[in-house]
Parts: C-alpha cells; structure tokens; sequence
C-alpha cells in the first residue's frame, strides 16, 4: 500500500492522502557535474545522511597506509568511552613501541617514545591523531588489548560489524603489509562512524600541534589552515606503496561533508583534490530534514490493539541531501509491508518504507516506525476488530 506526502516546513494541510507542505521558495539550480579528481580513488559524502555526491573507483581495494589510525582511534575513543582505559593511566612504554629500537619504525612519522617511559593515555592518543605517531599506537594498542594482534582483532571486528566487506586491518599503524586494504568508500564510513560514536575523540582531530619531550610537531592534514573551508578532521596517510591518501571533513552550518582521496602522486594534490570535492559540494547541494525522529509522518489504523490508531514516523531524523533549490519539489511517499497493522506493535517496530523523491525518481529511502507501543486490546474489542475487518475488506473505508 503506497501513499504520497508532499512535504511542507511545519504546517500540514491534510487531504485524504496527500498532505500538502508551504516551502519557503529558493532558486532552483541543478548541480553541474563533479570535478575531476586527480586520484586513484575517491568518494564524497554527506556525513548525516550518507549521499554520496560522487564518486570514482570508490570500492577499489587500495593501501590506507596511515589512514588505518581512525580505525585505531576508534577502539581507543571506544575504550575511553566505555570506561575501559582512563586518559590519566600512565602506559609503560613496551620495546615493540621504542621509535629508535623497532627496525620496522625506521624513517617513519613518531612521537619518540623509549621503553620504560610512563606516558598517560591522553598524551599518546593524542601522538596518534595529531602527530601520527606509529610508536604511540602500538603502545596504546598494547595497553589496551594486550598485543598488536589482539588490537588488530578488535579493529576487523568492528569492520565486520559494519560490513564492510572491502577492508581488512593488519597493523595497527598502517605501515605497508602484505594483505591490508582498504577503499574510498569504506573510509568514508570509517569516518562517518568516528564522528557520530566517539565525538570526543573525533575533536583531537582539529589540533592543529602538538609538543611531546619539547618536540613541537604540526597536524600533517594542512587543511586544517584552510580560509576556504571549516575542516576539522580526518587523516593523512602515506608509504610509498599507497601514494598519498587523504580523508577529510569540514562543515558549513549544519551541514557536514566527507571526502576521501587515496592514491595521489603528491602531497599537495590530495589537499588541492580533497579541497576542490569539498567546494563543489558545499557550493551545490545542501542537506535537510524533512521529518525529525519526534514528529510523527502519518497515522494510520490498527487492528486487534488497546487503541485504535497509532503514529508512524522515523527513530532518527532523517537528513536528505538535495541540489540547492529543489526542496520545493521534495516528495515523500509510504509503503507499509502488510496492508494492515496489527497488534501487538513495539516502538520502532518497522512497519513500512518511507521513499523520498524528486521529479519521480527516488532519491533516498528511510525505514517507516512505530512511534509508541501498541498493546493487544481486550478480548471483547479484539472480536469487535476482527468483525469490523472483514466488513473493512468487503465495504472499504465505511467501516475503518
């Protein structure tokens, strides 16, 4: 059973089916078409509700190189969270992490840590997000899992989770080993989940320095000083295997992007090349929410239940990112699963699809919910129901 809602700001003008919405009216342009992008790989996204804007070789299995650390930072913004680890634990500095004694550091970006220095978890976390520091993570790795290996577990773990089906972590720093990938798309979502799950990791990302043992080193994502643009995040990355990759973030009032470029010939053109993606999509599109999580989206009749009808909505706002201009002419139609809802029926139960489009051509798609609980009615009213259906099937709406 498919029903149309046109979308209005917030007055609704109920007829049978169709709920018409006054929009304030804004020039209607169509966005042109995406720069070229001088990479490998690369995907653009809007972080609140995943549209990717464009993208190319997005699901190419590539070496993340030092990109991998969101995936570190993630367990550890986890584990701080969770109340595992605390940033005042003072981590005994291991060998495997001494950044002049592990063969397999040599030449690469450090915080200089030696064994048997007692460092906090805040210091080294934020060697990590900042400095990019390989030392840090395999002792922060080590400290909270026991061993790299044990560390590694928990990143694929979460991968799983996620399905992501393109990426398989074998270190915890990113140095180039025989087996790891990742795609553009795939950190995309990394980032997109260290930004809604652990915020307060995710901040470390806009510091800009960072000075351990009176060593002052600078944030190697240089967008970061950007006069064009509001980035606060994410990761550069870097061997000779991978190129030069980049995952960044930047936001324009409420409005949030993510862009990913990976495989670059040189430094200055994943800044230059996430920058430009960056532009082009703050300039063209923007991102709304047509239907927020506490407001319902219809009400329809329910069968068998302690009331007799209940409101449908969505658990979470929905965001629907749109050329500028063409909110207007945003449509919202219904599909429930069952031509009729009986209870019992759960909050966030999902009963139906909510599918958003422009000029008839779906452009994002939002499960429809049960907004509050729906108890089996009384005997008595469970038989008034069920007679009142079957006349509902045989007459219509006379007997709804």
């Amino acid at each position: 059973m498919k029903k149309t809602r046109l979308l209005t700001s917030l007055t609704v003008l109920a007829t049978t089916s169709t709920l018409l919405l006054t929009l304030s009216t804004a020039y209607a342009e169509q966005a042109p078409a995406a720069p070229q992008v001088d990479a490998k790989a690369w995907v653009l996204i809007d972080y609140h509700s995943g549209k990717v804007l464009t993208e190319s070789n997005a699901d190419q299995r590539l070496d993340p190189a030092s990109l991998t650390k969101m995936m570190t930072s993630y367990v550890i913004g986890q584990a701080l969270k969770s109340g595992k680890i605390n940033n005042d634990d003072l981590v005994t500095i291991g060998k495997d992490a001494w950044a002049t004694g592990n063969p397999a550091l040599k030449g690469s970006s450090l915080m200089f840590l030696k064994p048997g220095d007692r460092i906090p978890v805040s210091e080294l976390n934020k060697g990590i997000v900042i400095q990019s520091g390989n030392d840090a993570s395999i002792a922060l790795a080590d400290y909270v899992a026991g061993s790299q290996d044990s560390f590694v577990s928990l990143m694929n773990n979460y991968v799983k989770a996620w399905g992501l089906q393109n990426t398989q972590f074998k270190t915890v720093h990113g140095l180039d080993s025989e087996g790891q990938y990742s795609t553009a798309r795939d950190m995309a979502l990394i980032g997109q989940a260290l930004i809604r799950d652990v915020p307060d990791e995710y901040a470390l990302n806009k510091e800009k320095e960072f000075t351990f043992n009176k060593i002052r080193q600078y944030n190697r994502n240089r967008l970061l000083w950007s006069t064009n643009l509001q980035v606060d995040g994410i990761k550069t990355g870097h061997t000779s295997g991978a190129g030069n990759n980049l995952v960044a973030s930047a936001v324009d009032g409420d409005m949030r992007l993510i862009s990913v470029v990976l495989g670059t010939a040189t430094d200055a053109i994943r800044f230059r090349e996430s920058e430009k993606l960056l532009t082009w999509g703050f300039r063209f599109y923007e991102t709304v929410t047509p239907i927020k999580a506490d407001k319902p989206f219809t009400t329809q009749r329910v069968w068998f239940g302690d009331r007799s009808e209940v409101s449908l909505g969505v658990a979470n706002d929905a965001a629907v990112t749109l050329p500028k201009g063409q909110l207007k002419n945003l449509k919202a139609s219904f599909t429930l699963k069952d031509p009729q809802l009986t209870a019992p029926l759960a909050k966030n139960q999902v009963v139906g699809t909510i599918d958003f489009q422009l000029d008839g051509k779906s452009v994002e798609q939002r499960p429809l919910v049960v907004m509050e609980e729906v108890k089996e009615g009384g005997f008595f009213s469970r038989i008034w129901d069920f007679v009142m259906m079957k006349l509902h099937g045989w007459f219509g709406s006379w007997f709804a």
